[in-house]
C-alpha cells in the first residue's frame, strides 16, 4: 500500500461534459491514465455530445466554494487545474478560494467556446479572468481565439502569438502556451511557451481527424498531472505534449461530430476493425 503522502493529487475545477470527452469528466480521466489521484470542483453541468452544447446551468457560487474548501483542506492537491467557470461570480469565487488555500500550481485553461462553437463564458466574465483568476496561474493555456480575447488583438501568425503570450504574463501569469493547434497550415503541432523570460516551442506531428473533442481539457490536465507529480514546467508540458498527440492518436470514432480524444490508449483496446486485440500499444513508439 503506497504511503499515502506519495500519492500525487491534483484537483480540477470545471463544467461537467455529458458526453465525457471533455471538461471534469476528461480532467479525471487524464489524472487517472497518468497516475494522479484526481478529484473535482463541479462549476457547470452542460448537456452536451460530440455535436456541441445544447444548453448548460451555472452552479451556486457558495456551492463551487465548498468543493474546493472540501478538497484542499481533506485531500490536497499537487496542482488544480480550472476549466468552464461559466460566469464572473464563479470566476471571482475560484479564485479568492485558490488565494485563501495558497493554490501555487495552477493551470488556467480559459475556456470559451465549446468545439461546436456553443459559448461556455458569459460575455462580461472576461474583465474577472483577467483580473482575478489570471494572476494566480503558473500556466495559461489558450487557443488562438482564446488569446484572442484575452488580448484583445488579432492573432494571424507566430509573431502575433508571441506578443500575445507576452501580453497575457503581462497580467500576471507567471507562463502561457499558446496552442498552435489552429495554425491549421502548419505540418506539425506546434505550442509555444513562454515564461515571462524566453520562448520554446513544442512541437509533435500533426495528427488530422475531426476527433479532437476535449483536447484542451486533456492537455491542461496533464499538464497540472506533471506538476502534481513533481515536475518541472517544461517537462510537465513536454509530457502533456506527448500524451495527448497519443490521445489523438488513437481517438474514438463515435457521435456524429468531433469524437473524443483515448484517455487509456495505453492501458485498453476495444475490438474492431481498426485495433488489433492483444498487441500493447507501446507509448514511446505510439
Amino acid at each position: 500500500m503506497p504511503d499515502e503522502s506519495s500519492i500525487p493529487r491534483a484537483l480540477t475545477i470545471a463544467g461537467s461534459d455529458s458526453g465525457g470527452g471533455a471538461g471534469i469528466q476528461a480532467d479525471l480521466k487524464t489524472f487517472a491514465a497518468m497516475g494522479v489521484y484526481g478529484a473535482s470542483a463541479v462549476t457547470a453541468v452542460t448537456a452536451q455530445n460530440t455535436l456541441g452544447v445544447t444548453d448548460w446551468l451555472a452552479m451556486p457560487e457558495p456551492l463551487v466554494a465548498g468543493q474546493i474548501d472540501a478538497v484542499l483542506t481533506d485531500i490536497g492537491a499537487g496542482a488544480v487545474k480550472t476549466g468552464m467557470l461559466a460566469n464572473a461570480g464563479i470566476i471571482e469565487t475560484v479564485a479568492a478560494r485558490l488565494r485563501a488555500q495558497g493554490v501555487t500550481n495552477l493551470v488556467v485553461d480559459p475556456v470559451m467556446v465549446a468545439k461546436g462553437g456553443s459559448k461556455l463564458l458569459e460575455d462580461d466574465a472576461i474583465d474577472a479572468m483577467t483580473a482575478s483568476l489570471i494572476p494566480l496561474a503558473l500556466i495559461v493555456t489558450p487557443n488562438v481565439p482564446e488569446a484572442e480575447v484575452l488580448t484583445r488583438r488579432r492573432i494571424r501568425g507566430w509573431d502575433d502569438a508571441r506578443d500575445a503570450a507576452e501580453r497575457i504574463v503581462g497580467l500576471g501569469a507567471r507562463g502561457v502556451v499558446m496552442k498552435g493547434g489552429h495554425f491549421e497550415r502548419d505540418e506539425g503541432a506546434t505550442d509555444l511557451y513562454y515564461d515571462g523570460t524566453s520562448f520554446r516551442e513544442f512541437t509533435s506531428v500533426r495528427v488530422r481527424t475531426r476527433n479532437t473533442h476535449g483536447t484542451g481539457c486533456t492537455f491542461a490536465a496533464a499538464i497540472a498531472a506533471g506538476l502534481a507529480k513533481g515536475l518541472d514546467v517544461p517537462s510537465a508540458i513536454a509530457l502533456a505534449k506527448s500524451y495527448v498527440t497519443l490521445a489523438i492518436q488513437h481517438s474514438y470514432d463515435i457521435g456524429h461530430g468531433h469524437g473524443p480524444v483515448h484517455h487509456f490508449y495505453r492501458y485498453w483496446q476495444p475490438v474492431g476493425p481498426k485495433y488489433r486485440p492483444g498487441i500493447p500499444i507501446d507509448a514511446e513508439r505510439g
